[in-house]
């Protein structure tokens, strides 16, 4: 693949080591936030829930309130992994004929027919019924030490802040600007005149965009409670606003809404555990990855080489193939007819506590800015879930009211055989699994530690028959997977990602660590004070 990038530059992001509690997430500000829960006594789940909603202010374009996920939680106590569900589904208000089809594929991120307007991919029409206030509610009831308004109040205090713009910022608005001016409250949310905001030159200069709707809802949400986002005076805000405009999220939809426990994948390998999330997620493809894995190859003295990598790319493949076929939710049951080849905007964060617990949690809106959609009355950008599904009817993965979606996170909690314990997972579509099977190789079979871990470079195996390598790979190694796969090299980058963007943290004895993507410009892993 063609660029024009410096091929000497070397960027590093140390891992961080502490006897104290760790969050890593991909928001620096988000991991602070969670981490001074934990310095002020809380749960490992305290500081997820801080963290939650202050990424949901801080990088509005990958999460929030308004989007779903799923979080697999480690309890040092009892020794035990559980997980919390809380993806998202379709409104049972819902009617299949408002998405006619018309001439032509898809232009988002799925290899769908194209909906007539792109009612699915964008707009109020695209809206699925939102999770995470939901998993934060179950995660606080089952675990949470700390006050649920006392949790909220980062959130608060940054929306009061605005939406500071840098570089980082202006890109990642640019990257929806068309869609976004559509409608006028995420204009009036994310653009100025109808254009992305610019960072300014001057050092002390600051540009922030005004968040005060959202303001207001985050302190209402943590006054009243989790419950009132579906039931009470938010839920009839965000459905009206909704319906207003179009869409079919109902008041209805929002009430009989619930985030579900349950028994994590537990999967051997290499005489550890990985545990990981299941249904419709990624977890049962990660299950078949490892268990190819584990019977491919021997782990090699000096780390992963050519027969490793080789490996890696075959169960990937071989996974995805399986994947395909027949995953998806037909009457509840798994099934699937396609799903995205494209990163999708997700959020991934992973922490653990001075006690051991841990948590690794993955969030997403499904594209970036979701739906593009801000309600007007809350300041709440809102996911379009109902992407996730084939517009056209009789197939596996076909679009009906009520339908939960089929997702490609996959967080894991995992026990390796020398005793150690990860927390991991990652942002980035189908990508998401290849980054997270090949983490958890490096720390299982060749023992390395995070810092080893998080510089190691990844392969990608998620684009059908084509191997994507790291340009950092040895030579030997991708002249051997040049030989036999259809191989394509690829740089580690900012935008548009070629790789997924990992967050984890491990616990060996009584130390903990945690890493991010070196390349992800915003991410960090922070310890409590």
């Amino acid at each position: 693949m063609p660029d024009q990038f410096s091929n000497s530059q070397v960027i590093r992001k140390p891992a961080v080591s502490a006897k104290g509690g760790i969050v890593a997430a991909q928001s620096r500000k988000a991991a602070e936030v969670g981490a001074e829960v934990l310095a002020n006594g809380g749960d490992c789940v305290d500081a997820v829930i801080a963290t939650t909603f202050a990424l949901g202010v801080l990088e509005p374009w990958m999460s929030g309130a308004g989007g779903g996920g799923a979080m697999v939680l480690y309890r040092a106590r009892d020794n035990r992994v559980e997980v919390i569900d809380y993806g998202m589904r379709a409104p049972d208000s819902l009617r299949v004929q408002d998405f006619p089809l018309t001439d032509g594929a898809a232009s988002d991120i799925f290899p769908w027919a194209r909906v007539k307007d792109d009612r699915n991919l964008h707009g109020p029409g695209s809206i699925a019924v939102p999770g995470v206030v939901a998993g934060m509610e179950e995660a606080h009831r089952r675990h949470g030490r700390l006050p649920w308004k006392d949790l909220l109040a980062p959130s608060v205090k940054l929306a009061g802040e605005g939406l500071l713009v840098d570089w980082w910022t202006t890109a990642m608005i640019a990257s929806s600007a068309a869609d976004l001016r559509r409608y006028p409250a995420s204009a009036a949310a994310y653009l100025q005149d109808g254009l992305p905001p610019n960072a300014q030159w001057g050092i002390r200069s600051t540009v922030r965009m005004p968040q005060d709707k959202l303001k207001a809802t985050m302190a209402q949400l943590a006054a009243a409670g989790p419950r009132d986002f579906y039931q009470g005076d938010l839920a009839r805000s965000i459905a009206d606003d909704i319906q207003a405009a179009g869409g079919a999220l109902s008041v209805r939809d929002l009430a009989s809404f619930r985030a579900h426990s349950r028994d994590p994948l537990a999967i051997p390998y290499r005489g550890g555990t990985v545990y990981a999330t299941p249904e419709l997620t990624a977890g049962p493809t990660m299950a078949r990855t490892l268990g190819l894995l584990q019977k491919a190859f021997t782990p090699a003295n000096g780390g992963p080489d050519a027969a490793t990598y080789t490996a890696y790319a075959e169960a990937l493949q071989a996974a995805y193939r399986e994947r395909l076929k027949d995953m998806g939710d037909v009457d509840g049951r798994r099934s699937l007819g396609a799903e995205a080849i494209a990163p999708s905007c997700t959020t991934h964060f992973s922490a653990v506590d001075r006690d051991g617990n841990m948590a690794a949690v993955t969030q997403t809106l499904l594209s970036n800015f979701g739906s593009k959609f801000v309600t007007p009355s809350t300041g709440l950008t809102m996911n379009n879930g109902i992407m996730w599904f084939d517009p056209a009817q009789g197939n596996p993965n076909s679009l009906a009211p009520g339908k939960r979606c089929l997702t490609n996170y996959t967080p894991v909690v995992a026990q390796a055989a020398d005793g150690r314990r990860l927390a991991a997972g990652a942002s980035g579509g189908r990508r998401i699994l290849p980054a997270v099977s090949q983490l958890l190789s490096f720390v299982m079979d060749y023992g390395m530690d995070l810092d080893a871990a998080i510089h190691q470079p990844r392969i990608d195996a998620s684009e059908g028959a084509v191997v994507i390598g790291d340009v950092r790979l040895p030579v030997a190694v991708r002249e051997s997977l040049r030989g036999r796969f259809d191989f394509e090299e690829a740089r580690i980058q900012n935008l548009p990602m070629k790789f997924a963007c990992p967050s984890l943290v491990l616990r060996d004895g009584a130390t903990n660590s945690g890493a991010t993507e070196p390349f992800q410009p915003w991410g960090d892993a922070v310890a409590e004070a």
